[in-house]
């Protein structure tokens, strides 16, 4: 199988030892998002909506970097907080 790394400068860059996403041959794995605006590298302001948002378009534009697109999505995990 082979394996390339997911990377983009229109998504946070990732933080520790994690890559954005990794592709193999038929899949993509994106590591977990943040609401973290890349333009400021600061959650989005405006809330838990703003930041949903913001995550919903990070992961966009990491599937556009490998090619694909949330139409694609099979599976997501979403884990909030107060």
């Amino acid at each position: 199988m082979r394996k390339q790394q997911i990377q983009t400068g229109r998504a946070p860059a990732a933080v520790g030892p994690y890559s954005q996403g990794i592709k193999t041959d038929q899949l993509i794995f994106l590591s977990g998002q943040l609401g973290i605006d890349p333009k400021t590298g600061k959650l989005a302001e405006g809330g838990a909506a703003e930041q949903a948002k913001q995550v919903f378009a990070n992961i966009g534009a990491l599937l556009k970097e490998a090619g694909s697109g949330m139409e694609n999505v099979v599976k997501a995990t979403v884990f909030l907080t107060d």
